[in-house]
């Protein structure tokens, strides 16, 4: 087969590197349709003779393509659409600014925590499946802890992503950060004397956290952040009947700061001085776009931080898989309320996704989605930073910008108006003053989309004003 000819164009006079343009314009020719499954591209020497470019940025423009799943090398053939790509209607990168046949505008959900899942993900996913049903039948009852496989698999992941040596006897399966947060609180509520403990959390935080806290049977108290993440002197204050500590230390949520080594250390020493327990969300850990991640909390002090990873920032929410790796003195009563409430985990599940962590692919979606978010991070800033202070770039699905609760929400509900969705920080605050503000999120929507919702936004930002 031969190659087929490639329509493209670049802009020199462009801030945007080169690399990225050519990605872009194959990316956006995929999309529309005028490359499909299987056509051959160029070499990386015909598409930089033809371009006038040099081989290098060719050869960059690929390997970008490759890392996110669009393009595919065969040995001793040349380079291909990939077979797993789904072509994207263009219809689905029209502006929110386009009326519907209804009249409404289309939303554009800058919502944060839903990810971006490269095209190859769909073909991972299968063969994961795949693997899981030529497994016998699970019969019984599984390991409430989770398969030993599975357990080896994470604590080999935690080793390689967060520099952790644990084991997996210390390691519980679940369906996410939040399951594994009623789970500890659940086991710390057996074995506390307080007939009513408290939870401390960030404020303004995650309130499904603060909602799932409640459902068990635990007070909550606020606990103020700012611009470096909970204010952790601020835990003084807390009553006598705080058994627990919920944080966000990777990435705050939702203001986006990130807990320093310095402050980290004064939890840890918090914890140990009242008796208490850290209960660290892992939330965004993945992604970091400027340095290396943090340590984690669990690394300062194994038997005071119950540590809640999920692969819901990864492949999505709807999987429903999560892990926690706890103190050694809480294993044995969270597999016993497990097992009393008769909650077991998903073997086939477990088998599916030991297989992704195992055979490189979990690693390959990470790295492909650092990639991109790490440009959309860059965008937000691009157009964005002249209208206030942004919290949290450099990291994770959301950029924060910081405004008055009024301008915020003004802004907010104009953007609304034009087919955006933009959350406010005050939709996560509950009792200390929010900052105010914007959250960012990018992780759903196509590059083409984010781009309509950011020049909406600052548009909005210079007609509302100060």
């Amino acid at each position: 087969m031969s190659p087929r000819a490639v329509p493209l164009t670049i802009d020199r006079a462009s801030a945007r590197p080169l690399p990225q343009q050519v990605a872009d314009a194959l990316r956006r020719a995929i999309v529309d349709g005028v490359f499909v499954t299987g056509d051959r591209l160029p070499s990386t020497r015909a598409l930089a003779a033809e371009l006038q470019v040099s081989r290098g940025v060719a050869h960059h423009a690929y390997d970008q393509l490759a890392a996110e799943g669009w393009i595919e090398g065969r040995t001793g053939s040349g380079t291909y659409v990939a077979a797993e790509v789904s072509v994207v209607p263009r219809t689905a990168l029209v502006g929110p600014t386009t009326p519907t046949d209804d009249g409404d505008l289309p939303t554009l959900a800058l919502r944060p925590g839903i990810p971006w899942t490269p095209p190859r993900a769909s073909a991972a996913w299968r063969r994961a499946w795949r693997i899981a049903g030529s497994e016998p039948a699970p019969h019984d009852y599984p390991d409430p802890a989770g398969p030993l496989a599975l357990r080896r698999s994470i604590c080999a992941l935690l080793a390689r992503a967060r520099g952790m040596t644990v084991g997996p006897e210390r390691v519980v399966v679940t369906t996410g950060a939040v399951h594994g947060l009623t789970l500890a609180l659940a086991a710390l509520r057996r074995s506390g004397p307080d007939p009513k403990p408290v939870l401390a959390v960030e404020d303004p935080g995650y309130r499904v956290a603060v909602s799932a806290a409640l459902a068990v049977g635990w007070e909550v108290h606020d606990i103020p952040v700012d611009q470096g993440g909970v204010v952790v002197d601020a835990l003084r204050a807390a009553p006598d009947s705080t058994r627990a500590v919920y944080v966000t230390p990777s990435h705050q949520y939702p203001t986006g700061g990130m807990l320093d080594v310095g402050r980290r250390a004064a939890l840890v020493a918090y914890a140990r001085d009242t008796d208490t327990v850290v209960i660290e969300d892992d939330y965004d850990s993945e992604y970091r776009y400027d340095v290396a991640p943090l340590p984690a909390l669990a690394q300062l002090d194994a038997d005071r931080v119950v540590l809640l990873g999920t692969i819901a920032k990864t492949l999505g929410a709807g999987v429903r898989l999560g892990w926690m790796v706890l103190p050694a003195h809480l294993v044995e009563p969270v597999l016993c309320h497990r097992s009393a409430v008769g909650d077991f985990p998903s073997t086939p599940l477990c088998t599916a996704t030991a297989s992704l962590l195992d055979d490189g692919e979990w690693d390959r979606l990470v790295r492909a989605a650092r990639r991109r978010y790490r440009d959309r991070d860059a965008a937000v800033r691009h157009s964005l930073s002249e209208f206030g202070e942004l919290r949290g770039s450099g990291a994770g699905m959301h950029t924060t910008l910081i405004l008055s609760s009024e301008r915020a929400d003004a802004v907010a509900r104009a953007a609304a108006t034009r087919g955006v969705e933009v959350p406010t920080v005050a939709r996560s605050a509950r009792s200390n003053p929010d900052p105010g503000g914007l959250v960012i999120g990018y992780g759903r929507l196509t590059d083409a989309e984010l781009r309509t919702a950011l020049d909406i936004l600052a548009d909005e930002l210079r007609r509302v004003g100060t």
